[in-house]
């Protein structure tokens, strides 16, 4: 009997597997029967997650913005599972609220030295090129690239932020979409899983996960 377990055996990688978006897309991955290399600093967290499923969770402290960390989590990885079938690039991290001068030169490097360069989820623009770029470069490999631009989706983060919102605010928020709600995180995991098992003559692409927000605002059509 064939095996309706999307990505059985593969190996994919998750940074910021811990909470949020990375969370979601860990559990979805397991569920499909993959073996998940998580890079995190939230050793609390990571050293005790057992998501349900098949598949099986393998946990590494690794800081995305520390070249050598990384270098180290891929050989781990590696020596583990003797390879690498699929990088979620998901690590990130968004900023309170503020205008730009309300930043010190300091903290925008290290912005983007997690978001961009590090490959990960701000940044948008900027991932957008990479994306491109990485694809064309990548694709005489057999190296596929896409990205994900997600929406307002309902992680730890976000909770954090909303409850510096004032009255009436996250309902506006939520309205600006089509859909009128927030994503769980397992709903973009589900995302990268189709880009990883099933759009494989896919490359170069951002896949818009929004609830249609640039579609126009789904608060001007009530």
């Amino acid at each position: 009997m064939a095996s309706n377990l999307r990505f059985q055996d593969k190996v994919a990688i998750v940074t910021g597997g811990c909470k949020g978006i990375g969370r979601g897309c860990v559990d979805i991955f397991v569920e499909n029967g993959a073996k998940v290399a998580v890079f995190d600093i939230d050793d609390a967290v990571g050293e005790t997650m057992k998501p349900e499923g098949p598949g099986e969770v393998f946990y590494i402290h690794c800081d995305m913005t520390k070249e050598e960390q990384i270098k180290a989590a891929v050989e781990a990885t590696i020596d583990k599972f003797q390879k690498i079938d699929c990088l979620v690039n998901n690590a990130g991290w968004h900023p309170p609220a503020r205008t730009i001068d309300g930043f010190s030169s300091e903290e925008f490097r290290k912005l983007l030295d997690l978001n961009l360069i590090g490959y990960f989820l701000a940044c948008k623009g900027g991932i957008v090129g990479m994306t491109r770029a990485l694809a064309t470069d990548e694709g005489r490999h057999g190296v596929r690239v896409n990205s994900i631009s997600p929406g307002c989706v309902w992680t730890p983060l976000f909770e954090e932020w909303a409850k510096t919102a004032e009255k009436g605010e996250m309902e506006q928020i939520k309205d600006i979409s089509i859909l009128r709600r927030f994503a769980d995180p397992r709903e973009i995991g589900m995302a990268c899983l189709f880009l990883a098992a099933d759009a494989t003559f896919t490359t170069g692409e951002d896949l818009s996960c929004t609830a249609g927000i640039e579609r126009g605002y789904g608060i001007k059509m009530k």
